[in-house]
């Protein structure tokens, strides 16, 4: 079920963005129906076992989709910034750019292949792989 604070960040968004992360949001609370779900930094984020698993955001270059793990995924549609984390995302500007059965085997990957960002202060920074 997804957290009534997530359903209102997306009912504050432009009615193309929100379209884009009702289809988002629909299609991760489905595939991880184990994972629970919140804002966190001000973004709605999808957690298993306290782990951050996926989350969206509005930015200048359109909706943000974001994977902490999703480096490790080898998707080169998924694009990787930064050599320090595991993160990787995909931007979109039109729900037709959302194609489920991508967003359905990254999510399932994002199950498989976990690094620990959840104790990345209690480790002073070093990210451990803890899936995969």
């Amino acid at each position: 079920m997804i957290n009534p604070d997530i359903l209102d960040y997306i009912e504050k968004l432009s009615d193309s963005d929100k379209e884009i992360c009702k289809i988002l949001s629909k299609i991760i609370d489905e595939e991880l129906r184990d994972a629970e779900n919140k804002i966190w930094h001000a973004h709605p984020v999808w957690f298993l076992e306290e782990n951050p698993i996926v989350g969206f955001s509005r930015q200048k270059k359109g909706i943000r989709l974001m994977f902490w793990s999703g480096k490790s995924f080898n998707e080169e549609q998924l694009n990787v910034e930064g050599e320090k984390f595991q993160d990787a995302s995909i931007f979109y500007n039109a729900q037709s750019e959302i194609n489920a059965a991508d967003l359905k085997r990254w999510l399932k990957k994002s199950v498989e292949i976990q690094w620990d960002y959840k104790n990345l202060v209690k480790r002073k920074g070093e990210l451990i792989k803890i899936k995969g």
